[in-house]
């Protein structure tokens, strides 16, 4: 990044405003632990049944319990029953439209990680297109889709 994104309106100078309410520090507050990243992982990969989490991301059962109450509650996940033949009826967690809206930012980390963590490691994953094999990548645009540079940024203040 050559330029810092420029602030803007009643947000310059910089010093002159304090960051409350910050939507980067809400996000973080809700999915910026480990644990709550790897589950996330998993549910993206398919997993839905709290063993399925507990096995796939290598967390106690406590740790996964708290986290999946935590995310449900935020509306990131939703808990429905189901029940397989000669058992008890058992939860399930499915992504909700919130959570599914997180997929970029969980694409921008492995290849984040791909690339600066973990570059040609052993076991490495990526995602890629079904149709074309091409590793998906996550980009900048506007809401009118136009790529933007990350020069090209402005930060505004958006009132309630």
């Amino acid at each position: 990044m050559t330029e810092p994104i420029r602030m803007t309106g009643v947000l310059d100078p910089r010093d002159g405003w304090e960051a409350e309410g910050c939507p980067i520090a809400a996000s973080l507050e809700l999915v910026g632990t480990r644990s709550a990243m790897l589950i996330l992982r998993e549910a993206y990969y398919g997993a839905t049944r709290f063993d399925q989490f507990t096995a796939r991301t290598g967390l106690s059962d406590p740790v996964v319990s708290s986290r999946l109450r935590e995310l449900e509650a935020a509306g990131v996940l939703a808990r429905e029953d189901y029940r397989e033949p000669g058992q008890r009826t058992r939860k399930a967690y499915r992504l909700t439209e919130m959570g599914e809206d997180l997929l970029p930012v969980i694409v921008a980390l492995q290849r984040w990680g791909n690339r600066w963590l973990s570059p040609g490691e052993k076991g490495a994953t990526e995602i890629v297109h079904r149709g074309c094999g091409a590793e998906v990548g996550v980009r900048l645009e506007c809401d009118e889709g136009h790529p933007v540079a990350p020069d090209e940024l402005d930060l505004k203040y958006r009132p309630a």
